[in-house]
């Protein structure tokens, strides 16, 4: 007997809609359909666009403390539904139940920090009259909002990440059309649902379902779009940039992360720090850490003590407590990450545990004495695996973590002063960890990278900075 699979509706400026045709959602772990969202067309984006208009009209008449209010509300739905967002993390993504939890309080701390920063939106004074002639004048600037965005995002955080783009357009006095991944677009429409039931007014915010090639490029080349919020691939956000035009841009677009262990580290804990950071979100994290350079005097060691901990992970189903790693988000990605290793195996690379796959799971995999030349070397692997390199010193490690086209973030362990600081001068990335791993980030912070790895900087007031623009008032008190 055929299951019924009832299927969920998108939020199309307000309101909720069905379509015809559909995308199915599965369950990365098993390959079940677990319910289908309506598919939106070009003709929907450029609707939403419209309705987007009157929405950003309505935003920014909103008084900061509606805007506030909305936020807070919207923070203790997800609080008060917890359960029901932790549940549909671990169906639609690569998540372990542990894994959810976590995005899910940090999505509440996201919002309740963009709830804070909209009281923060300020501007200064200007002495006009700090150039001869100009005497009398006095002045200053403040910012507004921006008007309509397009917010593009991935599947690895489905929910924490659609809260990074819409908590701070809401604070800044903002409409956004968020079009989430096609593989975990229902965290974003549950969040939808947490915003109408704080009382978000209508046309202020859209979460549309549907293709990239469609409804993402509509809403990117659209000219009413003021900006584009994009977190994703390198080559996804270079094509966005040829073709949205003259408007914001904002990208992260993940990273190689490199983490460096010098000869005086705390190694236990440098061990500890790596092995999660390399597996998490079985490795779909755009500051994981994929490139591990160690100090040629303790290569030896803390090579044995990372394998050892790398044995202990547990990997399977992901309801499971006491799994630490889940599936790929897809056996496709499986597969793919499955060619980049075997790909540098066959160039000479040693595989010291792993490299194994089963169906959309891929076991947690250490490779060392990978070659420069191979994929997995200088690109993104978004997997869990990680390459154990040895340094000769912290200078020879530098030059090789900057010797690639991202630079998102580095981690170095290290108890030396002079070296932490040298490697938070030298590392070309757009933040170090200093006794972390890459894999460390809080909402509040900046966040973002250089060369590949993107253009500007999210972290809710840094999000909130490039969604609004400064407005000069002059006065001229004696004309």
């Amino acid at each position: 007997m055929q299951t019924t699979v009832k299927g969920k509706q998108m939020f199309l400026a307000g309101k909720w809609e069905d379509r015809g045709t559909v995308i199915k959602v599965f369950n990365p772990e098993d390959g079940r359909l677990i319910t289908t969202v309506p598919k939106a067309s070009a003709e929907d984006a450029v609707f939403a666009v419209e309705m987007a208009k009157r929405g950003a009209d309505t935003a920014a008449n909103m008084p900061v403390h509606e805007r506030m209010a909305v936020l807070e509300k919207t923070a203790a739905y997800v609080a008060n539904h917890r359960d029901a967002f932790i549940q549909t993390i671990v169906a639609e993504s690569s998540k372990t139940i542990r894994e959810a939890r976590g995005e899910v309080e940090r999505c509440i701390q996201t919002l309740r920090l963009s709830q804070e920063e909209a009281r923060r939106i300020t501007g200064e004074t200007i002495p006009f009259d700090q150039m001869p002639g100009h005497d009398n004048r006095i002045g200053y600037y403040y910012r507004f909002p921006i008007g309509v965005i397009a917010a593009i995002t991935p599947f690895n955080d489905p929910l924490n990440l659609v809260a990074h783009k819409i908590g701070p357009a809401i604070a800044a006095g903002n409409a956004i059309i968020v079009k989430p991944a096609s593989l975990t677009p229902l965290s974003a429409l549950m969040l939808a649902e947490a915003f109408e039931a704080a009382g978000l007014p209508k046309n202020v915010l859209t979460v549309l379902t549907g293709s990239g090639q469609e409804v993402g490029d509509t809403l990117v080349s659209h000219p009413a779009v003021r900006m584009v919020s994009f977190t994703g691939g390198l080559e996804t956000g270079e094509a966005i940039a040829r073709k949205a035009g003259l408007k914001k841009i904002g990208m992260e677009l993940g990273s190689n992360c490199p983490t460096i262990v010098l000869d005086d580290a705390d190694l236990s804990h440098a061990v500890d720090a790596c092995v999660s950071g390399a597996f998490s979100t079985a490795g779909q994290n755009c500051i994981g850490v994929q490139r591990i350079y160690v100090q040629s005097s303790v290569c030896r060691t803390f090579e044995d003590n990372f394998i050892k901990k790398v044995q202990t992970l547990k990997t399977g189903l992901k309801y499971l407590e006491e799994m630490d790693m889940g599936p790929l988000i897809n056996e496709n990605e499986a597969r793919r990450v499955e060619a980049w290793v075997n790909e540098a195996v066959d160039k000479g690379a040693e595989v010291l545990i792993g490299g194994k796959r089963e169906g959309a799971f891929y076991m947690p995999t250490v490779l060392k004495n990978v070659p420069a030349g191979c994929r997995i070397a200088h690109e993104e692997i978004f997997g869990p695996v990680v390459l154990l390199y040895e340094a000769a010193d912290l200078d020879d490690a530098i030059e090789k973590a900057n010797h690639v086209d991202y630079g998102l973030q580095a981690g170095i362990f290290t108890n030396q002063i002079d070296a932490a600081m040298t490697a938070a001068q030298r590392l070309n990335v757009g933040g170090v960890m200093i006794n972390d791993s890459s894999d460390y980030r809080i909402d509040s912070m900046p966040f973002g990278g250089v060369k590949g790895s993107g253009l500007g900087r999210e972290g809710v007031k840094f999000a909130i900075q490039d969604m609004t623009e400064p407005k000069v008032v002059q006065f001229n008190l004696k004309p």
